[in-house]
């Protein structure tokens, strides 16, 4: 995974300033992918808050982010299989089919599960439920590179 780090609105310690920056996660499969630890690593700023509010955008519109449980892995596969079921692919009344048959049930799903999430940061942690991870859910058969925005907002 690598990082970029936007300057314009850099964290400096004492003084509240918006941090943004990209995180790039790399290719990952058709499925549900826990991305908890990645964006604590990308996010050492995070160690130096005492509370505030971190925002993460998904910068694509065939996959989405989620919050989930993060402990039993039967959870992610049925997670799955109700999204395909709900929106399946070769729809035949579907007209965007130029990228594949994948591509306009992945928008779909990606309007119903959404593509960001807000999150309190507490004691320099990102503060989650015991059970809650924070999820990539790509949508694509084929894996895509994908980028994250983070926004945070530190108390000081």
């Amino acid at each position: 995974m690598s990082v970029n780090v936007s300057s314009d609105n850099a964290y400096n310690k004492g003084v509240f300033m918006w941090h943004q920056q990209e995180i790039h996660l790399p290719e990952m499969p058709r499925g549900f992918h826990l991305i908890t630890d990645e964006i604590a690593r990308a996010l050492p700023c995070l160690a130096e808050c005492h509370q505030g509010l971190l925002h993460l955008q998904l910068m694509h519109t065939s996959a989405s982010l989620t919050l989930n449980e993060n402990t039993d892995p039967d959870v992610r596969h049925d997670l799955d299989a109700f999204i395909r079921r709900l929106v399946p692919e070769g729809l035949s009344y579907f007209q965007h089919t130029l990228e594949g048959p994948d591509d306009m049930p992945a928008h779909l799903k990606t309007s119903i599960l959404g593509s960001s999430v807000q999150i309190p940061i507490t004691d320099g942690s990102i503060n989650l439920g015991t059970w809650q991870g924070i999820y990539l859910f790509e949508h694509r058969t084929r894996a895509h590179q994908r980028q994250i925005a983070a926004h945070f907002l530190p108390d000081s």
